[in-house]
């Protein structure tokens, strides 16, 4: 089973080395590991570190953009994202999350087209590697560079369109508990998610993503939560905060705090 995670995107302004430090020290399980920071530090060195740390890697952000929406051609992207499942491998997680890349010029369909040829090139790797690629939806206002996935349906046709099981879901109660109806749905979604990303929110997202500290906003946590664990979901759940008022906390002290009320979270869940 898995447990609670930090995602390095929480503490923006840490680097890998001072995430992974102070995580460990705080007695986090796991850590969310940004591709770009531990480039920064070297792959092969934040490797030992964390081996060194004792975290484990809950998953690995990112690979995609597969529309070309990020500047990349098609083909970059796949290789690009060949390498990260090599990464995520070596790294010790079975999770890779996956951005389609915004639509852009793009037809929908055109947009789809692009993005399920790199899925099926890159499953057969996935599977070899022993990774999900995990795709995640995101909220439409957030959405435009990133995904031109933001409903669920369409994330889970794209899962279904491919042959094999190494394709899952990243379920973001951020983008996705703002969604009609999902706390409804999420029965069929448990088997189908590879990571829970947990952040909460005072208002509807609108742009920019301005998360806030977790049970200081909306999203009703406890009950996701719950549901996930009563139909035997054994991932991990992964605090990612990011936002303005993120950006002004002090890190240690959110660290310790986001750890603290996502393992009460998951205690509470437990009863």
């Amino acid at each position: 089973m898995g447990g609670v995670s930090i995602n390095e995107l929480t503490t923006y302004r840490w680097s890998f080395e001072e995430d992974v430090t102070h995580y460990a020290e705080a007695g986090v399980q796991a850590i969310g590991v940004w591709r770009q920071k531990l480039a920064d530090f070297g792959e092969e060195k934040g490797a030992e570190l964390l081996k060194e740390s004792g975290l484990a890697v809950s998953n690995l952000l990112w690979a995609g953009g597969f529309t070309g929406s990020d500047g990349r051609s098609h083909q970059e992207s796949i290789e690009d994202a060949a390498e990260a499942i090599e990464l995520a491998s070596e790294l010790g997680t079975d999770c890779l999350v996956v951005y389609s890349g915004g639509r852009g010029g793009h037809t929908q369909n055109h947009a789809r087209r692009l993005l399920l040829g790199a899925l099926k090139e890159l499953a057969p790797v996935a599977r070899d590697r022993g990774v999900y690629l995990a795709i995640e939806p995101m909220h439409v206002s957030c959405a435009c560079d990133w995904t031109y996935l933001t409903d669920i349906d369409d994330t889970l046709e794209i899962l279904d369109a491919v042959t094999g099981d190494q394709l899952k879901l990243v379920f973001d109660t951020y983008h996705l508990a703002q969604q009609a109806d999902i706390l409804d749905r999420l029965d069929e979604l448990v088997s189908r998610t590879a990571i829970v990303h947990v952040g909460d929110c005072r208002t509807i997202a609108e742009g920019e993503q301005n998360r806030c500290l977790l049970g200081e906003g909306g999203i009703p946590l406890a009950e996701i939560l719950s549901r996930y664990l009563a139909a035997g979901y054994q991932g991990y759940f992964d605090v990612e905060l990011l936002g303005e008022d993120i950006e002004l906390a002090n890190y240690d002290q959110l660290v310790r705090e986001s750890n603290d009320t996502c393992q009460q979270l998951l205690q509470t869940a437990c009863l």
